[in-house]
């Protein structure tokens, strides 16, 4: 389907959308004073996280598909075009050094390909084909799950992306914006809606809709990364030391837990060959690197657990 070809049909979509619908509450923004505009903006964006609190059942289930899907080989792949898309990019890129995740397992694709990162690529978005050429060339399949994200929930790519991957029988997630009941993509599995209203700038979805959006992907890659053991207690402890901060975070880290000196940590950490998990091991368990290792094989990744193992 080219959505491009019949501009009528695309202006009676938008037209009942809540995301292009009229604030009454922000209707005489452009008389007020720079104060007034900004409370009326921050009122608005109170509204966020209460409309995705409701939406925790439907994320909690979101989380547990990506949890098996990822520990079965899968890979989470974001969709999406403008803000969407960039959120699910930056969501993405951020797994890896904070999560120790390797490259690809999370992944965002936006509209326009990575140009639509940094400069609009207005019609890419416009055309179903082109997200399902991108699933394609991403080799989705049957073990991977999909995630949609688009505030208006109509955007073409997105919704061609979402379709192509269940065709090749990949789960299916959809972030949007709009009521649920307005909801029409029978394809997807899971169907996140966060309903936050009409923008204080009519149509502008990068704001409350951008919000909302981020806490939920917020919710499903921290939840999930929790859920497979990469967070003891509430520290990160898989993550990579690949710069100067994340060396010295991973010492703090230990340092933190244990109890042990800026140096002593230093040296454990070198003993594990700078992996935060074995090192946490090593010293709490009183074990060596060899025994670390075993216990966090057996454990699942899990540090509880490998402690505790006797």
């Amino acid at each position: 389907m080219k959505s491009a070809d019949n501009p009528r049909k695309i202006f009676e979509e938008i037209s009942k959308l809540t995301t292009e619908q009229r604030n009454p509450r922000s209707m005489d923004i452009d008389a007020k004073s720079t104060m007034e505009i900004l409370q009326i903006i921050n009122e608005e964006d109170k509204i966020v996280p209460f409309a995705v609190e409701k939406e925790l059942p439907y994320i909690e289930k979101a989380v547990e598909t990506i949890v098996h899907a990822l520990k079965n080989g899968g890979r989470l792949l974001y969709f999406g075009a403008g803000t969407s898309g960039r959120l699910g990019v930056v969501d993405a890129s951020e797994c890896p050094p904070t999560f120790g995740t390797p490259f690809g397992l999370i992944e965002g694709f936006i509209a326009g390909g990575k140009e639509a990162m940094f400069r609009a690529q207005e019609g890419a978005e416009d055309y179903e084909e082109n997200g399902a050429k991108d699933v394609i060339k991403a080799n989705v399949s049957s073990i991977d799950v999909v995630c949609g994200i688009a505030a208006s929930r109509r955007t073409p790519y997105v919704v061609g992306a979402v379709k192509k991957a269940k065709e090749l029988g990949a789960k299916t997630l959809y972030i949007t914006t709009n009521p649920r009941k307005d909801f029409d993509i029978k394809e997807v599995d899971i169907a996140i809606c966060p309903y936050i209203g009409p923008e204080v700038v009519m149509g502008s979805t990068r704001m409350k809709s951008g919000t909302a959006q981020k806490l939920v992907l917020n919710m499903l890659t921290t939840a999930s990364m929790i859920r497979m053991g990469k967070v003891y207690e509430n520290m990160m402890i898989d993550l990579q030391m690949t710069n100067k901060k994340l060396v010295e975070r991973s010492k703090k880290i230990v340092m933190t837990i244990t109890g042990l000196s800026y140096e002593d940590a230093s040296s454990y950490l070198e003993k594990a060959k700078g992996h935060v998990k074995t090192a946490l091991v090593m010293i709490k368990a009183n074990v060596d690197y060899d025994d670390a290792k075993s216990r966090l094989g057996k454990a699942d990744g899990f540090v509880r657990k490998a402690i505790e193992l006797k």
